[in-house]
């Protein structure tokens, strides 16, 4: 099934250049890229029309529980007709 993004927004300012670039860059073969934005720039909204162009399961990582749950709500909002799931880790490791 198609990974369809639902939302009444469309990518503006620096968003279609991100998604570009970050789309030309999977699709060269870069292993690592990361998209770097201030608090409510639309991060995730970028990621998703990311997701939906490259068409492909995709896993995000976040460091807390918190911003998990945030975005496990905002990726099932945007695309209500795909498998959305998360999953928290309790697992306690040393830090020196």
């Amino acid at each position: 099934m198609a990974f369809q993004l639902e939302s009444p927004f469309t990518p503006t300012g620096d968003q279609p250049q991100a998604i570009e670039q970050i789309v030309q860059g999977v699709h060269a073969g870069d292993r690592a890229q990361v998209l770097l934005g201030v608090t409510g720039s639309g991060k995730t909204f970028t990621m998703a029309n990311v997701i939906a162009q490259l068409n492909r399961p995709t896993l995000i990582l976040t460091h807390n529980k918190t911003l998990t749950a945030q975005l496990y709500g905002e990726f099932r909002d945007f695309f209500p007709d795909n498998a959305v799931e998360y999953f928290v880790s309790y697992y306690d490791y040393y830090q020196p």
